[in-house]
């Protein structure tokens, strides 16, 4: 321990000399530079690159975005990094074009300890970077574009102690086309037959009382105002930066006229039947139409939003070694369709370095995550049995792997405590703290 502490203050010297002296401020969301990139340039421009601590921290940037777990939003998570350890955290999670995602991050302390998030769109085997927090960690929030696979990375500056809670929610990136946002409003969706199946819906009804106030969705613009066989009387607009046009079909007055320039909530017309409508229940047909033609437009005004659940994991135990009450399951997600990772023995040896609902975020000691029910973990304080050497000079292990660097040896006849296992190897010690990991 005392090793690794002058290892630590030591490499703080350099650090501090390195990094602190141009510490990052406020980056702009949309530099080409994120602030994790600027940090690890300011590492190799110190040469800590080299280092092992600053090698490791290269490393885990990588290897996590490798190992990212899959988790369904809404999510929540209670987390903690250690100082005497390079840590980094990677998820995978899908988004649909037209919702907004929000990314919130608090951490302790508030101040002097920094947390990089980055979020990627994964393509397969490569990743796009859409957006980084700021080096004040204030909120990510972007509309999302693209249909697909998501991906977020944490990974705490080095040499910092730091607890945070992650929560990853999404909501519509329009506003509701009508005053009363209720999602039973909505009687017919995309993708609903029409003409005997000839054709399909391309947008969703939204029914109300005649002549209600149709609004406008977002800032932008009104590119036409016509009327045809279909819709009636319609209505196009063009949201402001972006690339798709919104469709107001069946109104039984166009208020807004060509060219008007609008805000959220401005009144473009009042719902009716007109069209092919004129024998249906009033209501407005919303569609959205991109440069591919028709796109599903629930995800972009569904006024429904779910929030995370509790985090019912106690937090008291988080950067605890713990150990299993029995054989359990490691899953691939917190969510009840989950993968089966591994099974672990009872008194299988894991980290627990975060909480999300009743389950841990776990860390084997062959650096393999995954999830575990939080009420199956108990920590290592305990002994489970007390253990005599037999054998002259028992080396004992800074980690379960005969190549790990030796703490220390023990001689025959000694008693030690043991407190868990992994595959061959024993974790032992004395009154609870751990002191190294022995064959068996």
């Amino acid at each position: 321990m005392k090793t690794s502490r002058s290892i630590l203050w030591l490499f703080s010297i350099a650090f501090a000399t390195g990094i602190l002296s141009c510490k990052t401020g406020s980056v702009n969301l949309f530099k080409a530079a994120s602030p994790h990139e600027q940090y690890q340039k300011k590492l190799v421009n110190a040469g800590l690159d080299k280092t092992a601590m600053g090698s490791a921290w290269l490393n885990a940037a990588t290897i996590s975005t490798q190992k990212a777990l899959n988790i369904n939003i809404p999510y929540r998570e209670n987390g903690y990094f250690a100082a005497d350890k390079v840590p980094a955290t990677a998820y995978k999670f899908n988004l649909t074009k037209g919702q907004k995602l929000n990314i919130k991050l608090n951490k302790t302390p508030s101040v002097g300890a920094l947390i990089y998030i980055d979020v990627w769109y994964s393509t397969g085997q490569t990743q796009k970077l859409i957006a980084s927090a700021d080096t004040l960690n204030n909120p990510i929030v972007f509309d999302v574009d693209e249909t697909g696979t998501y991906l977020i990375r944490l990974q705490p500056e080095l040499l910092q102690n730091v607890a945070y809670e992650l929560e990853i929610t999404t909501g519509p990136s329009l506003a509701f086309p009508i005053k009363s946002k209720n999602t039973s409003s909505i009687k017919s969706y995309w993708g609903d037959g029409r003409d005997n199946n000839a054709r399909k819906h391309e947008g969703v009804d939204i029914f109300d009382n005649f002549r209600t106030p149709v609004l406008a969705v977002s800032e932008g613009m009104v590119t036409r105002v016509n009327e045809n066989n279909l819709g009636g009387k319609v209505m196009w607009m063009r949201p402001k930066g972006k690339n798709y046009t919104l469709y107001y079909a069946h109104l039984d007055k166009q208020i807004a006229i060509e060219g008007q320039k609008v805000k959220i909530g401005d009144t473009l017309g009042l719902m009716g039947n007109t069209g092919n409508a004129r024998n249906t229940p009033t209501h407005l047909h919303f569609g959205i139409y991109a440069f591919n033609g028709a796109v599903n437009p629930l995800p972009f005004i569904d006024p429904v939003t779910k929030n995370p659940g509790a985090v019912t994991a106690p937090g008291t135990r988080l950067n605890k070694t713990l150990r299993t009450t029995s054989a359990v399951k490691m899953f691939s997600s917190p969510q009840s369709e989950a993968t089966v990772l591994a099974t672990l023995s009872m008194g299988t040896v894991v980290q627990a370095n975060a909480a999300t609902g009743s389950y841990y975020k776990a860390e084997l000691p062959d650096g393999s995550i995954g999830f575990i029910q939080s009420n199956k973990l108990v920590p290592v304080t305990e002994p489970i049995k007390k253990l005599k050497i037999n054998t002259l000079q028992q080396k004992v292990y800074d980690k379960p792997d005969s190549l790990a660097a030796i703490k220390t040896t023990l001689n025959d006849g000694q008693t030690v405590s043991l407190l868990g296992t992994f595959g061959n190897y024993q974790l032992i010690g004395s009154a609870g703290v751990e002191t190294g990991w022995i064959t068996k």
